[in-house]
């Protein structure tokens, strides 16, 4: 399979002179965000490449390069197949094959617990994320104990643990639908691990 730009459409295609049909992306089984990155990366690639022609496109040209690349890496993988891929400033063609089953099993438990990342992107920030999350516990914890201490110093003990309920149930659907936004997930994380850690707090508060 090979990959190239056409005009300002990326255009997928069977490898070699038997194959003369030029595909769009969308129409085959690459998902619409992929689909879309590959267009996306075109249009850019063609802007560059009429800046090439008028002079040097400077660094530009290696940002497509290394972009096309990533995409194409994803494309080879989804469709199972090395992807010839054809660089829209140079003409140059380098082959990119699938990867290995072991490395696409990563990604995937990734989107499962911390929502889609993008196999050749940004790589996950864990340090910014982590730290993140961990201001964002504390606080949690702080917040929800302090409602507790407060109602146990005016109700019963069950009143406590009822408001704390109420308070970590209507919580729990936002955090999950928010796991999967990237930057806000970490958040998400940092209060659901704040509301979980501050039930040991509340159960002795209200006993």
């Amino acid at each position: 399979m090979e990959l190239r730009i056409r005009g300002e459409r990326a255009v997928l295609k069977g490898h070699g002179d038997a194959y003369t049909r030029e595909i769009d992306p969308h129409s085959l089984a690459l998902g619409p965000e992929l689909s879309d990155a590959l267009h996306e990366w075109a249009r850019v690639g063609a802007a560059v490449r009429r800046a090439a022609e008028n002079g040097d496109p400077g660094e530009a040209a290696g940002v497509v390069t290394r972009r096309g690349q990533q995409l194409a890496a994803r494309v080879a993988t989804v469709m199972g197949t090395p992807v010839h891929y054809v660089d829209p400033v140079t003409d140059e063609v380098s082959v990119i094959p699938p990867q290995p089953p072991a490395q696409r099993a990563a990604p995937s438990l990734m989107r499962q617990l911390f929502g889609a990342t993008h196999v050749g992107t940004e790589p996950t920030p864990w340090a910014t994320g982590l730290v993140v999350s961990a201001f964002i516990a504390v606080v949690a914890v702080i917040a929800m104990l302090s409602l507790a201490v407060a109602l146990a110093a005016e109700t019963a003990g069950w009143v406590v643990l009822l408001a704390s309920a109420v308070v970590t149930a209507g919580l729990t659907p936002s955090l999950w639908l928010a796991r999967r936004v990237p930057i806000v997930r970490w958040i998400a994380l940092g209060a659901a691990a704040g509301c979980v850690l501050a039930w040991f707090g509340i159960v002795p508060v209200a006993l």
